[in-house]
Protein backbone atom coordinates (compact mmCIF):
# COMPACT_ATOMS: atom_id res chain seq x y z
CA UNK A 1 0.00 0.00 0.00
CA UNK A 2 1.70 3.37 -0.53
CA UNK A 3 1.87 6.59 1.27
CA UNK A 4 -1.29 8.24 0.03
CA UNK A 5 -3.46 5.24 0.79
CA UNK A 6 -2.27 4.89 4.36
CA UNK A 7 -3.19 8.69 4.87
CA UNK A 8 -6.53 7.98 3.25
CA UNK A 9 -7.32 5.07 5.27
CA UNK A 10 -5.75 6.82 8.14
CA UNK A 11 -8.36 9.69 7.47
CA UNK A 12 -11.05 8.10 6.90
CA UNK A 13 -10.74 6.23 10.56
CA UNK A 14 -10.33 9.37 11.63
CA UNK A 15 -13.20 11.09 10.14
CA UNK A 16 -15.57 7.78 11.47
CA UNK A 17 -13.62 8.15 14.94
CA UNK A 18 -14.88 12.27 14.70
CA UNK A 19 -18.42 11.27 13.62
CA UNK A 20 -18.92 8.26 16.17
CA UNK A 21 -17.37 10.88 19.40
CA UNK A 22 -20.20 13.57 18.09
CA UNK A 23 -22.96 10.68 17.83
CA UNK A 24 -22.19 10.05 21.59
CA UNK A 25 -21.56 13.51 22.98
CA UNK A 26 -25.11 14.70 20.94
CA UNK A 27 -26.86 11.56 23.04
CA UNK A 28 -25.55 13.02 26.53
CA UNK A 29 -28.09 14.48 28.54
CA UNK A 30 -27.72 17.79 30.37
CA UNK A 31 -29.83 18.64 33.30
CA UNK A 32 -29.10 22.13 35.47
CA UNK A 33 -30.30 22.11 39.02
CA UNK A 34 -30.30 25.83 40.50
CA UNK A 35 -31.42 27.30 43.93
CA UNK A 36 -30.50 28.76 47.17
CA UNK A 37 -28.70 27.28 49.94
CA UNK A 38 -30.86 24.42 52.02
CA UNK A 39 -33.01 23.86 49.39
CA UNK A 40 -32.04 20.49 48.33
CA UNK A 41 -30.20 21.15 45.29
CA UNK A 42 -27.30 18.55 45.91
CA UNK A 43 -29.55 16.30 46.70
CA UNK A 44 -31.57 16.53 43.50
CA UNK A 45 -28.50 16.32 41.74
CA UNK A 46 -26.62 12.94 43.75
CA UNK A 47 -29.90 11.55 43.29
CA UNK A 48 -30.36 11.77 39.40
CA UNK A 49 -26.05 11.26 39.31
CA UNK A 50 -26.79 7.46 40.99
CA UNK A 51 -30.12 6.94 39.42
CA UNK A 52 -28.02 7.00 36.07
CA UNK A 53 -25.22 4.85 37.18
CA UNK A 54 -27.41 2.65 38.14
CA UNK A 55 -28.95 2.44 34.51
CA UNK A 56 -25.38 1.51 33.25
CA UNK A 57 -24.47 5.52 32.05
CA UNK A 58 -21.18 7.72 32.42
CA UNK A 59 -21.87 10.34 34.82
CA UNK A 60 -20.25 13.35 35.17
CA UNK A 61 -21.50 15.41 37.99
CA UNK A 62 -20.00 19.37 38.85
CA UNK A 63 -21.14 21.08 41.97
CA UNK A 64 -20.75 24.79 43.37
CA UNK A 65 -22.45 25.72 46.66
CA UNK A 66 -20.00 28.05 48.53
CA UNK A 67 -22.08 30.19 50.98
CA UNK A 68 -24.68 28.16 50.35
CA UNK A 69 -25.79 27.60 54.15
CA UNK A 70 -25.84 31.26 54.24
CA UNK A 71 -28.44 31.48 51.62
CA UNK A 72 -26.03 31.88 48.81
CA UNK A 73 -26.78 30.63 45.23
CA UNK A 74 -26.41 27.10 44.35
CA UNK A 75 -25.78 24.70 41.27
CA UNK A 76 -25.40 21.61 40.10
CA UNK A 77 -24.48 20.20 36.17
CA UNK A 78 -25.67 16.45 35.55
CA UNK A 79 -24.44 15.13 32.52
CA UNK A 80 -24.85 11.63 31.40
CA UNK A 81 -25.02 9.50 28.81
CA UNK A 82 -22.91 6.86 26.97
CA UNK A 83 -19.48 8.68 27.27
CA UNK A 84 -19.23 11.75 28.99
CA UNK A 85 -16.21 14.44 28.08
CA UNK A 86 -16.82 17.27 30.70
CA UNK A 87 -18.50 17.69 33.74
CA UNK A 88 -19.93 21.05 33.17
CA UNK A 89 -22.77 21.88 31.10
CA UNK A 90 -22.17 24.72 28.32
CA UNK A 91 -23.88 27.88 27.21
CA UNK A 92 -27.06 27.05 25.84
CA UNK A 93 -26.79 23.13 26.27
CA UNK A 94 -28.88 22.14 28.91
CA UNK A 95 -31.79 19.81 28.13
CA UNK A 96 -33.32 20.45 31.53
CA UNK A 97 -33.18 23.54 33.84
CA UNK A 98 -34.88 22.27 36.91
CA UNK A 99 -35.15 25.58 39.79
CA UNK A 100 -36.30 25.42 43.18
CA UNK A 101 -36.33 29.27 43.43
CA UNK A 102 -38.25 31.42 40.96
CA UNK A 103 -35.40 34.12 40.59
CA UNK A 104 -32.33 31.83 40.10
CA UNK A 105 -34.23 29.79 37.24
CA UNK A 106 -34.37 33.33 35.42
CA UNK A 107 -30.79 33.46 36.00
CA UNK A 108 -30.08 30.68 34.59
CA UNK A 109 -32.45 30.28 31.78
CA UNK A 110 -30.19 31.33 29.08
CA UNK A 111 -27.99 27.78 29.74
CA UNK A 112 -31.12 26.08 28.61
CA UNK A 113 -31.51 24.67 25.07
CA UNK A 114 -33.33 27.22 22.66
CA UNK A 115 -35.72 25.09 21.01
CA UNK A 116 -36.02 21.65 23.03
CA UNK A 117 -35.12 22.75 26.59
CA UNK A 118 -36.97 21.67 29.33
CA UNK A 119 -37.92 24.75 32.10
CA UNK A 120 -39.31 23.17 35.08
CA UNK A 121 -39.19 25.43 38.24
CA UNK A 122 -40.84 26.47 41.75
CA UNK A 123 -42.41 29.46 42.17
CA UNK A 124 -41.06 30.12 45.56
CA UNK A 125 -39.58 33.49 45.68
CA UNK A 126 -36.41 34.22 48.53
CA UNK A 127 -35.90 37.82 48.59
CA UNK A 128 -32.26 38.34 50.12
CA UNK A 129 -32.37 41.26 52.09
CA UNK A 130 -29.76 42.84 50.09
CA UNK A 131 -32.28 43.19 47.11
CA UNK A 132 -34.17 45.77 49.11
CA UNK A 133 -33.39 49.83 48.51
CA UNK A 134 -34.93 50.75 51.36
CA UNK A 135 -35.39 47.85 54.30
CA UNK A 136 -38.40 49.56 56.19
CA UNK A 137 -41.86 47.51 55.92
CA UNK A 138 -43.65 47.61 52.70
CA UNK A 139 -40.32 49.07 50.89
CA UNK A 140 -40.15 48.05 47.27
CA UNK A 141 -37.25 44.90 46.81
CA UNK A 142 -34.92 44.90 43.44
CA UNK A 143 -36.37 41.22 42.96
CA UNK A 144 -37.14 40.16 39.27
CA UNK A 145 -40.70 40.98 38.16
CA UNK A 146 -41.03 38.91 35.55
CA UNK A 147 -44.53 36.38 36.16
CA UNK A 148 -44.76 32.94 35.44
CA UNK A 149 -46.45 33.45 32.29
CA UNK A 150 -44.30 35.76 31.11
CA UNK A 151 -41.58 33.50 31.22
CA UNK A 152 -42.78 30.37 29.93
CA UNK A 153 -44.05 31.76 26.75
CA UNK A 154 -40.69 32.47 26.11
CA UNK A 155 -38.97 28.77 26.55
CA UNK A 156 -39.81 25.72 24.41
CA UNK A 157 -41.22 23.53 27.07
CA UNK A 158 -41.96 25.64 30.72
CA UNK A 159 -43.68 24.44 34.14
CA UNK A 160 -44.00 26.79 37.13
CA UNK A 161 -45.51 24.56 39.95
CA UNK A 162 -46.12 25.72 43.69
CA UNK A 163 -44.08 22.98 45.26
CA UNK A 164 -43.52 24.76 48.39
CA UNK A 165 -47.19 25.11 48.36
CA UNK A 166 -47.96 21.11 47.21
CA UNK A 167 -45.66 20.07 49.89
CA UNK A 168 -47.13 21.80 53.03
CA UNK A 169 -50.20 19.64 51.96
CA UNK A 170 -48.36 16.51 52.12
CA UNK A 171 -47.50 17.98 55.89
CA UNK A 172 -43.92 18.34 55.08
CA UNK A 173 -42.38 21.42 53.83
CA UNK A 174 -39.23 19.98 53.52
CA UNK A 175 -40.15 17.83 50.37
CA UNK A 176 -40.84 20.44 47.81
CA UNK A 177 -36.89 18.97 46.36
CA UNK A 178 -38.96 15.59 45.92
CA UNK A 179 -41.81 17.16 43.89
CA UNK A 180 -39.15 18.49 41.59
CA UNK A 181 -37.82 15.36 40.89
CA UNK A 182 -41.27 13.76 40.62
CA UNK A 183 -41.75 16.52 38.01
CA UNK A 184 -38.03 15.64 36.46
CA UNK A 185 -38.88 12.23 35.92
CA UNK A 186 -41.54 12.87 33.79
CA UNK A 187 -39.08 13.76 31.05
CA UNK A 188 -36.46 11.01 31.66
CA UNK A 189 -36.66 7.54 30.38
CA UNK A 190 -36.32 5.27 33.56
CA UNK A 191 -39.50 3.94 35.92
CA UNK A 192 -40.78 5.72 38.95
CA UNK A 193 -39.36 2.12 40.88
CA UNK A 194 -35.66 3.04 40.50
CA UNK A 195 -36.39 6.46 40.93
CA UNK A 196 -37.69 5.82 44.72
CA UNK A 197 -35.44 3.32 45.52
CA UNK A 198 -32.86 6.40 44.76
CA UNK A 199 -34.50 8.60 46.85
CA UNK A 200 -34.74 6.55 49.64
CA UNK A 201 -30.81 6.09 50.11
CA UNK A 202 -31.01 10.48 50.37
CA UNK A 203 -34.11 11.11 52.72
CA UNK A 204 -34.01 11.03 56.03
CA UNK A 205 -34.78 7.54 58.14
CA UNK A 206 -38.73 7.46 58.48
CA UNK A 207 -39.44 10.21 55.79
CA UNK A 208 -39.26 7.64 52.97
CA UNK A 209 -43.49 7.44 52.90
CA UNK A 210 -43.77 11.52 52.44
CA UNK A 211 -41.22 11.83 49.83
CA UNK A 212 -42.83 8.81 47.79
CA UNK A 213 -46.29 11.04 48.40
CA UNK A 214 -44.15 14.14 46.89
CA UNK A 215 -42.65 12.76 44.30
CA UNK A 216 -45.79 10.83 42.62
CA UNK A 217 -47.40 14.26 43.18
CA UNK A 218 -44.73 16.08 41.04
CA UNK A 219 -44.96 13.46 38.31
CA UNK A 220 -48.64 13.23 38.08
CA UNK A 221 -48.77 16.94 37.86
CA UNK A 222 -46.53 17.69 35.36
CA UNK A 223 -48.10 14.54 33.42
CA UNK A 224 -51.90 15.77 33.54
CA UNK A 225 -50.77 19.20 32.54
CA UNK A 226 -49.30 17.30 29.34
CA UNK A 227 -52.27 15.25 28.67
CA UNK A 228 -54.86 18.48 29.36
CA UNK A 229 -52.87 21.25 28.08
CA UNK A 230 -56.16 23.01 28.14
CA UNK A 231 -57.82 22.36 31.59
CA UNK A 232 -54.57 22.10 33.12
CA UNK A 233 -52.48 25.63 33.09
CA UNK A 234 -48.30 25.01 32.92
CA UNK A 235 -47.88 27.54 35.93
CA UNK A 236 -49.55 27.05 39.21
CA UNK A 237 -48.38 30.29 41.13
CA UNK A 238 -48.52 31.15 44.66
CA UNK A 239 -50.77 33.46 46.25
CA UNK A 240 -49.19 37.08 46.71
CA UNK A 241 -48.90 38.14 49.84
CA UNK A 242 -49.68 41.25 50.81
CA UNK A 243 -46.56 43.44 51.95
CA UNK A 244 -48.09 46.13 55.01
CA UNK A 245 -47.23 49.05 54.84
CA UNK A 246 -44.71 50.92 56.73
CA UNK A 247 -45.74 52.13 60.12
CA UNK A 248 -48.51 49.10 59.99
CA UNK A 249 -46.04 46.42 61.46
CA UNK A 250 -44.93 45.47 64.37
CA UNK A 251 -41.57 43.85 64.31
CA UNK A 252 -40.75 41.42 67.21
CA UNK A 253 -37.10 39.25 67.11
CA UNK A 254 -38.04 35.23 69.05
CA UNK A 255 -34.51 34.22 69.94
CA UNK A 256 -33.56 30.96 72.05
CA UNK A 257 -30.40 31.02 74.15
CA UNK A 258 -30.03 27.50 74.88
CA UNK A 259 -29.69 27.57 70.42
CA UNK A 260 -27.33 30.63 70.33
CA UNK A 261 -23.53 29.64 70.09
CA UNK A 262 -22.20 33.65 70.22
CA UNK A 263 -20.90 33.09 66.34
CA UNK A 264 -21.40 36.94 66.78
CA UNK A 265 -22.68 36.85 62.84
CA UNK A 266 -26.20 38.65 62.89
CA UNK A 267 -24.18 41.19 65.52
CA UNK A 268 -21.75 42.05 62.72
CA UNK A 269 -23.97 41.80 59.55
CA UNK A 270 -27.20 43.68 60.78
CA UNK A 271 -27.43 46.20 58.42
CA UNK A 272 -29.18 48.64 61.73
CA UNK A 273 -26.56 47.75 64.29
CA UNK A 274 -29.25 47.33 66.70
CA UNK A 275 -27.87 43.67 67.80
CA UNK A 276 -25.60 43.09 70.32
CA UNK A 277 -24.72 39.89 72.99
CA UNK A 278 -25.32 40.21 76.35
CA UNK A 279 -23.16 39.29 79.30
CA UNK A 280 -23.33 35.15 78.57
CA UNK A 281 -22.53 36.43 75.31
CA UNK A 282 -25.96 35.32 74.10
CA UNK A 283 -27.54 37.59 71.02
CA UNK A 284 -29.93 40.10 72.14
CA UNK A 285 -32.20 43.13 70.59
CA UNK A 286 -30.50 46.85 71.93
CA UNK A 287 -32.28 48.86 69.76
CA UNK A 288 -35.72 47.53 69.01
CA UNK A 289 -37.02 50.72 67.37
CA UNK A 290 -34.30 50.59 64.60
CA UNK A 291 -35.01 46.57 63.84
CA UNK A 292 -36.76 47.12 60.00
CA UNK A 293 -38.00 43.61 60.39
CA UNK A 294 -35.35 42.68 56.81
CA UNK A 295 -34.65 39.00 58.47
CA UNK A 296 -31.27 39.24 57.49
CA UNK A 297 -30.18 37.79 61.19
CA UNK A 298 -32.66 35.14 60.85
CA UNK A 299 -31.11 34.11 57.92
CA UNK A 300 -27.72 34.03 58.70
CA UNK A 301 -28.21 32.43 62.09
CA UNK A 302 -26.46 29.06 61.36
CA UNK A 303 -28.02 27.71 64.62
CA UNK A 304 -31.40 28.92 63.73
CA UNK A 305 -31.80 30.78 66.89
CA UNK A 306 -33.19 33.95 65.99
CA UNK A 307 -36.66 34.28 64.28
CA UNK A 308 -38.19 37.55 62.85
CA UNK A 309 -42.10 38.60 63.41
CA UNK A 310 -43.87 41.00 61.09
CA UNK A 311 -46.93 41.29 62.70
CA UNK A 312 -49.38 43.68 61.21
CA UNK A 313 -50.73 46.19 63.81
CA UNK A 314 -54.72 45.87 62.95
CA UNK A 315 -53.91 42.09 63.98
CA UNK A 316 -52.55 42.63 66.97
CA UNK A 317 -54.81 44.83 67.92
CA UNK A 318 -57.86 41.78 67.17
CA UNK A 319 -55.94 39.00 68.94
CA UNK A 320 -55.63 41.79 72.24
Amino acid sequence: MDKLSVQETKSKKGGRAKKAKTQKAEMTKNVLIVGVGGQGVIMISKVLALLCQTQGYQVKQSEVHGMAKRGGGVFSHVRFGEEVWSPTIPMGEADVLIALEWAEGLRWLPHLKHDTGIFIADTQQIVPPFACRNRTAGAQTAYVKETPTEILEKVADGYALDAGGFAEELGNSRVANTILLGALSASLDFADEDWLNIIAKFVPKGSEKVNEQAFMKGRDWITEVRENPEEMPREATQPEMPIPPAGDVDISLDIIDDWCKSCDICVRLCPERCLELNEQQIVRLKKPDACTGCRLCEWLCPDFAITVNRTPVNKKKEAA
